[in-house]
């Protein structure tokens, strides 16, 4: 095959990755302005080793990471996240021409980013304060309250793990999302696609079951550029 022709790689990956992002790359992905960072209590799901609640916090808004892994010891989540952004700019490296670097620059570029947001991470949760905002949780089970979030985001977990998790599992987490969301507001979800680098398959028939409920949902355009062939999120508005 050509170069034009050849198979794009999907990105290998066995469980779920916890990884470090920014409060910049959340803000460009899900979209996100002013007015809806400031619109109440921010859930961020799925959080991994992100820093966007440690950043989120500092500029004085209400927020709290949750994921499954909070329930070990929170040295094992820093050497975790410290260990996966390892793995995965080696993974990178070998797929590095499939994606868009316009927005980190390069792969050396990337793993910086990782590494600030990881030392982020673990420099908040290493305080009493910072430890509160981050919870024990998983989907399609959280532990909160009924509409006790304006602002609810899921990055890099939902759709992107289509392979390991089914369209059930699917249909109950963005129910469960809903749930925790306050009525008006707002819940995003990126990206759309699978590891495979296509869109998740069940994709319209989750939408077209939302909208039964009577929540308006659609894709929104994200502004960070990078998976390819991704530049689109789900956007549900309660």
């Amino acid at each position: 095959m050509s170069g034009g022709e050849r198979k794009m790689k999907g990105y290998e990956q066995i469980g779920v990755a916890m990884t470090c992002r920014s409060f910049e790359e959340y803000v460009s992905m899900f979209d996100l302005t002013a007015r809806e960072l400031q619109s109440g209590a921010i859930l961020d799901i799925a959080a991994g080793g992100s820093s966007f609640v440690a950043s989120a916090t500092s500029r004085g808004y209400d927020a709290i990471a949750v994921d499954p892994r909070y329930a070990q010891h929170s040295s094992q989540w820093i050497e975790e996240a410290r260990a996966e952004i390892i793995t995965s700019t080696a993974k990178l490296e070998n797929i590095k021409e499939q994606f868009d670097w316009s927005y980190y620059g390069d792969l050396r570029q990337h793993q910086a980013g990782r590494e600030a947001s990881h030392d982020r991470f673990a420099a908040h949760i290493g305080t009493t304060g910072g430890r509160s905002h981050y919870r024990e949780g998983s989907l399609p089970n959280l532990p909160f309250e009924d509409g006790q979030f304006s602002l609810v985001l899921c990055s890099h977990f939902l759709f992107l793990y289509g392979d390991q998790f089914d369209y059930e599992f699917h249909c109950q987490s963005l129910l469960e999302m809903m749930r925790v969301c306050r009525a008006g507001g707002i819940i995003k979800v990126f990206p759309i696609m699978t590891l495979k680098w296509e869109q998740y398959p069940h994709l319209d028939r989750i939408m077209e079951s939302i909208r039964s409920l009577g929540a308006a949902v659609e894709c929104y355009e994200s502004k960070l550029p990078f998976i390819p062939g991704s530049n689109v999120g789900l956007s549900i508005v309660v």
